[in-house]
């Protein structure tokens, strides 16, 4: 984020929230901890969080839940693997055994011969 994109949140930020303290001293003070985040996910978690707060918003709050958006991530990369491996093995299976699907049908029906 670049101090431009904090002092337009804090902007944003100072229209719901009056007693907001949205100088050029403290965008520049706060960027030190919003530097290294993404404006979207800042304006996003202000978005959810003028919704159903009534204090004005800290950097935690502006961060939102971090650890939580890196593991949400985690488990996106993690189901993207499982299908690419599901779609691999879908693409090298080979049909079972000849037979196989009626002696399946003769045991799903109870017939002791199967």
């Amino acid at each position: 984020m670049e101090v431009v994109e904090v002092a337009q949140l804090y902007r944003e930020i100072k229209k719901h929230f009056p007693f907001f303290d949205a100088s050029v001293e403290k965008v520049k003070a706060d960027y030190k901890y919003l530097k290294d985040f993404p404006a979207e996910t800042a304006q996003e978690n202000i978005d959810r969080y003028i919704l159903t707060e009534t204090v004005e918003p800290k950097i935690a709050n502006i961060r939102g839940r971090l650890g939580d958006l890196q593991e949400s991530q985690r488990s996106k990369e993690a189901a993207a693997e499982h299908f690419a491996n599901l779609d691999e093995w879908a693409s090298s299976h080979k049909p079972p055994p000849e037979g196989y699907w009626e002696t399946v049908k003769r045991k799903l029906r109870g017939e002791t011969n199967a």
